[in-house]
């Protein structure tokens, strides 16, 4: 059975942000990569096991997970978190890989 993948007001933005960032709009490699991103992140629908834990883990204490999407230097982490009774993956945020590891107060 598939998980329902759902995203947080917060990785929405963060959609948002970088969908405008990028320029995706107006270039069709920009269009594509963020298309990925979107079919990565579509793709924990099913086998959202297969990502590492999460450093955030150890300081928030809720098993988070991370899925890695691009080529370096433009790599990006979403973090989500997995309701295995529910089956639901809970998509926190979109961050680049490059960017501080998540607080508790974020």
């Amino acid at each position: 059975m598939p998980y329902r993948v759902d995203l947080t007001l917060r990785a929405e933005r963060d959609l948002e942000h970088l969908y405008e960032w990028i320029a995706a709009a107006s270039s069709i490699a920009a269009a594509r990569w963020f298309n990925g991103l979107e079919d990565a992140i579509l793709s924990l629908e099913r086998f959202p096991r297969r990502c590492a834990v999460a450093p955030e883990s150890r300081r928030t204490r809720r098993r988070l997970r991370h899925l890695f999407h691009g080529a370096k230097p433009d790599i990006y982490r979403v973090v989500f978190q997995l309701d295995e009774k529910r089956k639901v993956v809970s998509v926190l945020t979109i961050r680049h890989g490059a960017m501080d590891e998540l607080t508790g107060n974020e």
